[in-house]
């Protein structure tokens, strides 16, 4: 082995030197498998709903393999006859998608001022959203709780949006704010050149552009508003709450409902699965973007 030959493998992460000896095939089985082993939790509550709440207390969802007679689609037809599950799956999409648009919206809007536009207090105000990066949510929930319901908005869904936009925007700002400090200046200010304000600048140019920090950041606010609990079961219409919510209160009135908890656990599960699957190629970009950046 020569010099070089041992400088370029000093340099190589210890990945990389595993996958360069194990080869390719092998470490593409290994992440198959890591891969299932991290799906068996929704393969079993797939299974698991349905199978009959007979079965699930006899047996363990696995047996399905040697017994496939145990299959049925009853559970689900209890939770459509569940109204108040299902109107909770409404609600829970009512929530989370205004709550996701005004925060990439906003947060977007606000990045490209912090990255781009000069005006008095940039920094310091900056700092003031960084600073409210630490802020738990916990603090918030009993001054919060008073002041929505001084101005009508506890137990409402508007209420539930604005908790989750406001502790949302500053990771948001913070976010796309660095990711369009790095797109280069000459660009912008070829395009000021050819005549572009800053509303065409940002439509055109910025938004392109950050795409991938975008997309990004729309599924960590969409896993966060869809799968919250405690905002939800403070701040939420007990008459109408979130999926979070509904199943809770199953499980708290009726523990051996599992007819309905299974499948309704299942449906609340398997959207972001979905979403999260249907972005990832833009959320891979823009984790590597920043990443590189």
């Amino acid at each position: 082995m020569t010099t070089a030959d041992g400088v370029v493998r000093a340099k190589q992460s210890l990945p990389a030197r595993i996958a360069a000896r194990t080869g390719g095939g092998v470490l593409r089985i290994v992440l198959i498998l890591v891969g299932l082993f991290w799906l068996m939790p929704t393969v079993g509550l797939l299974v698991s709903s349905l199978r009959s709440p007979q079965d699930i207390a006899e047996s363990g969802w696995w047996t399905v393999f040697t017994e496939p007679a145990q299959l049925t689609w009853a559970s689900y037809g209890h939770l459509l006859e569940n109204a108040k599950v299902m109107d909770s799956l409404l609600t829970t999409a009512l929530i989370t998608v205004p709550a996701t648009v005004l925060v990439v919206v906003i947060g977007a809007l606000a990045g490209y001022a912090f990255a781009w536009m000069d005006f008095p207090g940039r920094d310091a105000w900056f700092m003031v959203v960084v600073g409210l990066l630490v802020v738990p949510v916990q603090v918030a929930l009993i001054p919060v709780a008073e002041l929505f319901g001084a101005i009508g908005l506890f137990e409402t869904t508007p209420g539930v949006i604005l908790f989750h936009t406001a502790f949302g925007l500053p990771f948001a700002v913070f976010l796309l704010r660095n990711f369009f400090a790095e797109i280069p200046r000459e660009l912008l200010e070829a395009a000021r050149l050819d005549g572009a304000n800053e509303i065409r600048l940002f439509t055109r140019v910025v938004l392109p552009l950050g795409g991938p920090a975008i997309a990004s950041l729309g599924i960590f606010q969409f896993l966060w508003v869809w799968n919250d609990l405690l905002v939800a079961l403070i701040f939420a219409d007990s008459g109408s709450p979130p999926i979070t919510v509904a199943l809770q209160q199953e499980v708290r009135q009726f523990g051996n409902n599992i007819d309905v908890l299974a499948p309704g656990a299942f449906l609340s599960m398997v959207v972001p699965l979905v979403v999260f699957f249907a972005f990832q190629r833009q959320f891979v970009s823009g984790v590597m973007a920043g990443a590189v950046k």
